[in-house]
């Protein structure tokens, strides 16, 4: 796996809490995963494959119309969400999480899928408030 993609984190989501204590984030980065073969590939299966693994505890959005997964990596400390959408898994960092569980997510999904996977990042960095 030594052309393994770096998986940097040029900015960081913000957490923001309104009023009423609702969360969300301003400013966000992802990583989309899209195997070269798409008819080939049940990505649910292959994500679902993966997180039962050890060292991942995670819990799903089921009043979600799509796919979507909190996922921590107890090895690396991370936490990051991981979703399926349009044929491609997305990673999307948190405020916290770090390169090396993104790595290591994506190189245990390598490791059980038959597929090469071309991979795409898009930064949606947060405004200077200064």
């Amino acid at each position: 796996m030594t052309d393994a993609p770096s998986f940097t984190i040029p900015a960081r989501p913000r957490r923001q809490y309104d009023r009423a204590g609702r969360l969300s984030y301003e400013g966000s980065v992802l990583f989309r995963l899209e195997p070269t073969d798409p008819e080939e590939v049940d990505l649910r299966a292959l994500l679902e494959t993966v997180l039962r693994t050890w060292p991942y505890r995670h819990g799903d959005f089921h009043d979600l119309p799509m796919v979507v997964y909190l996922v921590r990596d107890d090895e690396t400390s991370d936490v990051f969400r991981v979703s399926i959408r349009d044929g491609a898994l997305q990673l999307h960092v948190l405020p916290a999480t770090e390169t090396a569980g993104l790595k290591q997510f994506y190189g245990r999904l390598d490791d059980v899928s038959d597929t090469e996977w071309d991979i795409y990042r898009r930064v949606e960095a947060v405004p200077d408030t200064e």
